[in-house]
């Protein structure tokens, strides 16, 4: 059973709810309740009247309709993060579709009574509804929708030579390959243009659909010229006249059919910046806007990003700017980043001459794939992410998590970790395999060495300087910073003064780590920028938070924690030490040994006391945390010490195999 905390914790980290100030939050959790379905179980059904606003927590819930034979045709699989039941509610009409569990779920629902009360005391989440809701609610009469919910992209760029159309291309492909649903691309040129993506996909030209001579009553008839590939996306191509303004009602009037028959559609429009363009680019759900490396090229972007916003009134989450490194750049992603006054998106390497086009299926382990396939896994929200905990020896469990998912080719689209979790996620991050992971750590072959990490200090704000630390982190990680990276990566810290969760993607990784480490009472804290930051597992021992909040869909996380028992267990040993050991000392009169004594204590014994003070907090927060993930690993580390560095290996060994004992399970989410 979920307590008030847990449902607490639900509202704040639910996508829909993360913005919400506490008090709006206050007003979701008085109006809600939190409903569990079991597997098989029908949430509603077709026909019936409208009963909530449900959203999805834990699990996967199938929506689908039923023909006059009673034969199901499955239009969606909803996964967490994702609300419904909405559009009965605005409209009053009956449920035009059955929500049935497919596994054990766990729902979030607003009654019928309470909604219209929540929306009037929460204006703005009736505004975000209404803009995601567009993709459900558009032209949903037209004709029987054969789709839940359908994603417009636009592709765009300010100049030509941009590599839009590759772009285009490879995107779909990759929709189609990661997510396998419809996809269709719609290719729209002037009338003196010639369509190439016909031929990209093997196709025959010829049937382009002339926007300036049809009508906007007979856009059904559209459907004559799409064009189906063999590599299972569809294409139509239109011409249209730039001096003919009924040529953009035309083809969004052909759009409002589209979307009830295909997830994705894609738009590769012509690189002209008049009104009927930015019209057409109104009707996206994203836009992704493509640009060169070169410093005009991105200075032509960043007065593109700025006139949608401020002359067109376009959302600046549904921009998207994608650096294609069509050529060479002296611009770094800091400069970048700068010029356009927002950060990139994504970042699209150059293409090798003699390359096909169609890189996703013919040259999938190039570089340009691997960051199309990222950007489609985003838009398709299928995102896999890997959480790596706190736990220092215990953390190189994660090691052994890592090798498996190497050998089994478990797609990772983005990762996140707190202390040792980030600093095994930076090294992973940077290209580092799980054996190169495991060489790195041979610098702790014997228990003494340890201390070679150590450096103490006059307690003031922590006893160990951390100088040493940083050294060893510099040694392996350089100066690489969060661009450097082969996939997302997320850093949690804590922040001393505003006491909340940081999470850091920019800068330097060495940085980033040594404020995720810094225990508090043990390392001061570090100065990141203008912010004193310390320990991220201190609030998030197991980051699934910044992931999820993100969209993250899919969640793997390891939880190397040992349960709070193992961890009382181990402080009462401790204390008992101590005691014992200094009752030695006092008897035998050794106070020449004691001071000696002292000294280790201080070395090892405090840093005990503090580590297992602090991890049962952690241990308490962290199966909070879990709730928010799809699969848990959770490695026996029993009989294996926290400071015992020097037997990474073994730790590893014990995160291997909790990760093949799970392995069925990682590939069901993947696959789903």
């Amino acid at each position: 059973m979920i307590d008030a905390l847990e449902k607490d914790l639900i509202i704040r980290e639910f996508p829909l709810f993360a913005d919400l100030s506490a008090r709006e939050r206050k007003i979701i959790n008085e109006h809600s309740s939190i409903i569990s379905f079991k597997k098989g179980e029908i949430i509603y059904r077709e026909a019936s009247t409208p009963s909530g606003f449900y959203c999805l927590v834990i699990g996967r819930v199938m929506i689908y309709v039923q023909d006059n034979q009673g034969t199901q045709k499955i239009l969606e699989y909803l996964h967490r993060g994702k609300y419904f039941g909405i559009i009965s509610l605005l409209t009053n009409e009956h449920h035009s579709v059955t929500a049935q569990a497919t596994n054990d779920c766990v729902i979030l629902v607003v009654n019928r009574e309470d909604f219209d009360l929540v929306l009037n005391k929460i204006p703005r989440l009736a505004i975000d509804l209404s803009r995601t809701l567009s993709r459900r609610l558009r032209h949903k009469d037209a004709h029987q929708k054969t789709i839940f919910e359908s994603t417009v992209v636009s592709v765009f760029s300010s100049y030509s030579q941009a590599g839009k159309t590759i772009y285009a291309l490879n995107l779909s492909l990759s929709l189609k390959k990661e997510t396998r649903k419809s996809v269709i691309i719609l290719d729209i040129l002037s009338t003196d243009k010639t369509h190439t993506l016909p031929a990209r996909l093997e196709l025959e030209t010829g049937k382009i659909f002339d926007l300036s001579k049809s009508s906007a009553d007979n856009a059904k008839s559209a459907k004559d010229f799409i064009l189906k590939s063999n590599f299972g996306i569809d294409l139509l191509c239109f011409h249209y006249s730039p001096e003919d303004n009924l040529c953009v009602s035309r083809l969004l009037g052909i759009l409002s059919w589209l979307v009830n028959d295909y997830h994705f559609i894609i738009l590769d429009l012509p690189s002209i910046l008049d009104k009927n363009i930015f019209s057409i680019l109104n009707q996206s759900d994203f836009i992704h806007l493509l640009s060169g490396p070169g410093e005009e090229e991105l200075k032509k972007t960043h007065i593109l990003t700025q006139g949608l916003k401020d002359e067109f009134n376009f959302q600046e989450e549904k921009i998207k700017i994608i650096i294609n490194e069509y050529k060479l750049s002296k611009i770094t992603p800091v400069e970048q980043a700068r010029i356009l006054d927002r950060n990139v998106f994504a970042t699209l390497p150059r293409i090798e001459p003699g390359i096909p086009d169609r890189l996703i299926l013919d040259n999938p382990e190039s570089e340009y794939a691997k960051a199309i396939r990222r950007i489609s896994r985003y838009v398709g929200e299928s995102m896999v992410g890997l959480v790596l905990g706190v736990g220092v020896g215990y953390g190189f469990c994660h090691v052994g998590v890592l090798k498996v998912i190497e050998e089994e080719r478990i797609p990772i689209d983005i990762i996140a970790g707190s202390s040792i979790g980030a600093l095994i996620a930076s090294l992973w991050a940077i290209g580092k395999s799980s054996s190169e992971i495991l060489e790195i750590t041979k610098d702790f072959k014997e228990p003494k060495h340890i201390w070679g990490l150590i450096d103490l200090t006059f307690p003031h704000l922590g006893f160990i300087k951390g100088n040493k630390l940083y050294k060893f982190l510099s040694k392996h990680l350089g100066e690489k910073t969060f661009y450097d990276t082969r996939l997302p990566l997320k850093i949690i810290a804590s922040d001393v003064k505003r006491k909340e969760p940081r999470v850091l993607d920019q800068g330097l990784l060495v940085d980033a780590i040594m404020a995720s480490c810094a225990m508090p009472g043990v390392f001061a804290p570090f100065k990141f920028r203008e912010d004193l930051l310390f320990d991220g597992g201190v609030i998030n021992p197991l980051p699934t938070e910044p992931l999820f909040k993100m969209g993250v869909k899919k969640i793997i996380a390891v939880n190397v924690t040992p349960s709070r028992q193992d961890i009382l267990n181990q402080y009462e040993k401790i204390k008992q030490g101590l005691k014992t050991n200094i009752s030695e000392v006092i008897k035998k009169r050794a106070w020449f040994d004691f001071g000696r004594y002292l000294r280790d204590a201080f070395k090892t014994n405090i840093l005990d006391i503090i580590f297992s003070s602090v991890e049962i907090l952690q241990s308490e927060v962290a199966q909070k945390e879990e709730l928010l993930a799809d699969v848990v690993l959770h490695p026996d580390t029993s009989g294996l010490y926290w400071l015992e560095l020097h037997k990474a290996a073994e730790f590893a060994k014990r995160g291997e195999i909790e990760a093949r004992k799970n392995l069925d399970k990682i590939k069901q989410l993947i696959n789903e």
